[in-house]
């Protein structure tokens, strides 16, 4: 076996990941002002990974009743889709990258920065992208 027909073949199977389906990040076409998510769809304290549009997911976060942030949630380090907050903190899957539910910035780990953060507003009981 040539060191090309090996090296494919790391690819491949890193690219399985933990065999769990996750569609890719992204905002799925979404113009300012549009809905994002129900603000009855992030919990209080915690965050939650919502489908948006046809083709995107970002991860949300509501530290507080007041506040919702949105995070692109690809890890900087290997493109994993990370997990919604547990016990105050975001945690990448693939190698343990810590991020800040607050700020999406790095905590520790691998990822060479934080998750990069999509500007949203909350009107009534929706979250609409600003």
């Amino acid at each position: 076996m040539d060191r090309r027909t090996l090296l494919c073949g790391l690819l491949a199977l890193t690219a399985c990941g933990t065999g769990t389906a996750a569609r890719r990040p992204g905002l799925g076409g979404a113009r300012p002002g549009d809905r994002l998510a129900g603000l009855a769809d992030v919990p209080v304290g915690s965050g939650a990974l919502l489908d948006v549009g046809t083709d995107g997911q970002l991860l949300f976060v509501r530290p507080d009743a007041d506040v919702v942030r949105a995070f692109d949630p690809t890890c900087p380090h290997q493109g994993t889709v990370v997990n919604p907050p547990v016990k105050g903190v975001i945690v990448c899957p693939t190698h343990r990258s810590e991020f800040d539910p607050a700020t999406g910035g790095r905590l520790a780990g691998l990822a060479p920065r934080g998750l990069t953060e999509v500007p949203v507003t909350v009107a009534g009981d929706d979250v609409r992208l600003a």
